[in-house]
């Protein structure tokens, strides 16, 4: 990420999640985001005790073994998020083996977009590296909102559109990854959101839940990859960024407005 360390902001009240909820429990069936059938869980079983302590934690910070890999890179969640109430352990398939685990804050809260679900487990997209880590976690042990937002970069026009309810709210030209330092491409998410208006070149910046696949860290951080603005607008357009996207005033004074675990969609 380029940038320095800045204060958070959470973006999801935890309150927000009764009536949504309830309705998860409906689902009866395992479906993507295209409604179709997916992985069938394992026969039921008692729930045996995990040691989390044994497992990494998924972050910004850290690469995860075993995690399974996004299936459509390139298909739009439909903006549900949740967010585990604790530490929990993540799965490799409903009734699966725990390969990892998740806490309740990231750059603030965690919220994670929902990219597959059935009646007792979600799968959801997660920071850690490598890009397109996701894991299965248990829907009755976490909060769910929906996000009305999303975000679309499109790396062949080098241009940035936010939509709410799918009604486009402004389409910006950005500057994205240089060729020896590309701006990986696939769904991900808004991962947090820090504030701090004395910083110079981006007083918000937006890291997202994706990494560069060139740079193991930068500034300081492990090359996560983030939404920010630029004090030069003549780089808008052009391909010469560390792999984050540079965005202009205005751009950035609306994604002020999206909640942590909106949906990114970044493609060639």
């Amino acid at each position: 990420m380029e940038q320095s360390s800045a204060r958070s902001r959470a973006s999801w009240p935890i309150p927000v999640v009764a009536a949504l909820f309830a309705l998860s429990a409906l689902v009866l069936v395992v479906t993507d985001d295209k409604g179709q059938a997916g992985p069938e869980p394992r026969p039921a079983s008692a729930e045996t005790t995990v040691d989390l302590a044994s497992l990494p934690e998924s972050t910004t910070h850290t690469r995860i073994k075993g995690a399974p890999k996004d299936p459509r890179p390139g298909k739009l969640p439909k903006g549900t998020v949740v967010h585990p109430k604790k530490v929990l352990p993540l799965y490799d398939a409903p009734d699966g083996k725990p390969f990892a685990k998740i806490g309740p804050r990231q750059f603030g809260d965690t919220w994670l977009p929902v990219i597959t679900r059935n009646r007792d487990w979600v799968q959801v997209l997660l920071p850690s590296k490598p890009n397109g880590s996701t894991g299965w976690l248990r829907s009755s042990q976490l909060a769910q909102a929906h996000s009305r937002f999303l975000v679309r970069v499109d790396l062949g026009e080098r241009s940035l559109e936010l939509l709410e309810d799918n009604r486009p709210l402004g389409r910006w030209s950005v500057a994205i990854g240089a060729s020896k330092t590309p701006t990986p491409t696939g769904r991900t998410f808004v991962l947090g959101q820090l504030v701090d208006d004395k910083q110079p070149f981006s007083p918000v910046i937006l890291p997202l839940g994706t990494h560069s696949a060139t740079l193991d860290s930068y500034g300081g951080g492990p090359g996560t990859v983030a939404l920010h603005g630029w004090t030069d607008p003549s780089v808008f357009g052009k391909a010469v960024s560390h792999g984050c996207v540079r965005v202009p005033d205005d751009a950035l004074e609306a994604l002020r407005q999206v909640p942590i675990g909106t949906p990114v969609l970044v493609k060639a």
